[in-house]
């Protein structure tokens, strides 16, 4: 089907990027996508991301991929949108993956830059416009440097959100101008939908005038996601300041065990794994924390959990 962004009403609120759960074989394991699709579903998400960073993507078979697409459309029949990263150097290989996606009852694709080569912005825009013009579902820009080692430009996006199924971007720059930056360019086109990655700048984006967050902790801890957004547009600023607070201490705790760059996902998954949601399995070349790191993790983990308690998200 063709979607124009014309007519589309954005979506809004927390977005999790899923985790991919993995068996320790490699494999994907079912059971656990269906518990923590429930789980994120229950928690109040307003839609859920497979296939992107936190998801592990780049570690993924297009086997698995596809499997993970099927499981998950199927799971979740249509009481949230999916979005799904189709994110590949190989431009043959993006299309075919959002063609997978739209048949599956996917509800957008997500694309980053195409890393590796070294491209300007011309050749940037170029490429996501044959990639919009091939396929059926409506697009969302990835802008993630860390990563690709490219960033969308603020007048690259401009141009590219005139294209019919170009309908969005998150951005996981952590860069606070440049999203003030699109916030205020697109301040006129509300459709366009802005959507911050690093849950540290979720609240203070969406005062701005963002959509909402592609927070990875709500994978774990949905409901005080969900809560800080809500507490955001009631303009709670008293509840803010609580539910942020929140927020920085589990990227505090969680994310930052042992001397890794890969910390933030080892943390979530393995805390995720403490709740019985999914294995502390991951797809190489990333490995298990050591014993000691686990335990050391656990503790924190405790302690933030006694703080939600109080505030009744867990």
């Amino acid at each position: 089907m063709s979607i124009s962004s014309k007519n589309r009403i954005p979506l809004r609120g927390i977005i999790p990027p899923m985790i991919t759960p993995l068996n320790t074989d490699g494999s994907l394991d079912i059971q656990s996508v269906e518990k923590l699709i429930e789980h994120l579903i229950s928690g109040g998400v307003h839609g859920i991301f497979i296939l992107g960073t936190t998801g592990e993507f780049s570690g993924l078979s297009y086997n698995l991929r596809r499997e993970l697409i099927v499981e998950t459309c199927n799971r979740v029949a249509g009481r949230v949108p999916i979005l799904v990263g189709i994110t590949d150097v190989a431009l043959e290989e993006s299309i075919s993956l959002a063609a997978f996606a739209a048949s599956a009852g996917a509800y957008a694709v997500v694309v980053a830059p195409p890393f590796y080569m070294n491209i300007d912005q011309q050749e940037l825009c170029v490429y996501y416009e044959k990639l919009a013009d091939a396929i059926s579902l409506p697009m969302y820009l990835y802008n993630m440097p860390s990563h690709t080692k490219l960033t969308l430009d603020l007048a690259t996006v401009i141009k590219l959100s005139a294209h019919e199924r170009i309908i969005g971007l998150k951005d996981s720059s952590a860069h606070g101008v440049y999203f003030q930056s699109l916030c205020h360019a697109f301040q006129d086109q509300q459709e366009f939908m802005l959507m911050v990655g690093p849950e540290e700048m979720m609240a203070e984006t969406v005062l701005m005038g963002s959509h909402g967050g592609v927070s990875g902790g709500a994978n774990l801890y949905p409901k005080l996601y969900v809560a800080l957004y809500t507490a955001v547009v009631d303009r709670d600023f008293k509840k803010i300041k609580t539910l942020h607070a929140c927020v920085m201490e589990i990227s505090r705790n969680i994310y930052q065990v042992g001397d890794y760059k890969s910390s933030y996902l080892k943390g979530l998954k393995t805390a995720m794994s403490f709740a019985g949601l999914c294995q502390a399995a991951f797809a190489s070349p990333l490995y298990i924390f050591s014993a000691q790191e686990e335990a050391e993790l656990r503790k924190r983990v405790e302690k933030i959990e006694v703080m939600l308690k109080e505030n009744e998200l867990v």
